[in-house]
């Protein structure tokens, strides 16, 4: 089975954006990064979420990444899901942080449960198609809108439709340029229908 085992994003300041994930998610080496000056515009399509155990998780995420300098594009609130909130990192990459939970448990831990990697495809099926003949098996399937797959990776991997992501991360769905970001994971090296990169070789990790 095919699996994500980091994600790299590309930036323009790599110490700076060390500094901003050290302090707002602590991902250690689920992230990595590195230095790029390619050009990006709008939205990058695609986003990352992080799957907290209960709202005052989300809550403490959401605070400290903000504290840290990220920029709030939707604030927390219940939904009929659980609870969740969206912002964008000084970077530019947006981060959905988010429970199925609906009360709280206990007191806030800022415990990352999961990543997921959600990429906003022109075209659901034809992606879902590409993935599960590069050794992906599919888990929850939602026809031509949602696909998540199974995996034991780092990182989760899920496909929405690029517009449908973008209105539940609340950014317009327009923008162009490099994507910014490279996927890591036994079955690359290859590049999928909507040009994200997948790499075999692992990055440098943050320290």
């Amino acid at each position: 089975m095919t699996s994500i085992d980091t994600i790299t994003l590309e930036v323009a300041d790599p110490a700076a954006a060390e500094r901003f994930y050290a302090a707002a998610f602590g991902l250690g080496d689920r992230l990595r990064l590195r230095a790029s000056q390619e050009p990006s515009t709008g939205f990058r399509g695609f986003t990352l979420s992080l799957v907290a155990s209960q709202p005052a998780d989300v809550r403490a995420l959401v605070d400290a990444a903000v504290a840290a300098g990220a920029t709030t594009l939707k604030p927390v609130a219940k939904s009929m899901w659980g609870w969740g909130g969206v912002v964008r990192a000084p970077d530019g990459t947006i981060w959905k942080v988010a429970t199925p939970a609906k009360k709280d448990t206990g007191p806030a831990t800022r415990r990352v449960d999961s990543v997921v990697l959600l990429l906003g495809v022109a075209d659901v099926a034809a992606s879902k198609r590409f993935y599960t003949e590069h050794g992906f098996t599919v888990g929850k399937s939602f026809g031509r809108m949602y696909v998540e797959f199974a995996g034991a990776g780092a990182v989760k991997l899920a496909l929405y439709r690029r517009k449908a992501l973008a209105k539940d991360a609340g950014v317009s769905p327009e923008g162009d340029g490099a994507h910014r970001i490279a996927i890591g994971g036994a079955g690359g090296p290859f590049t999928d229908p909507d040009g994200f990169a997948w790499e075999t070789a692992p990055m440098a990790a943050m320290s």
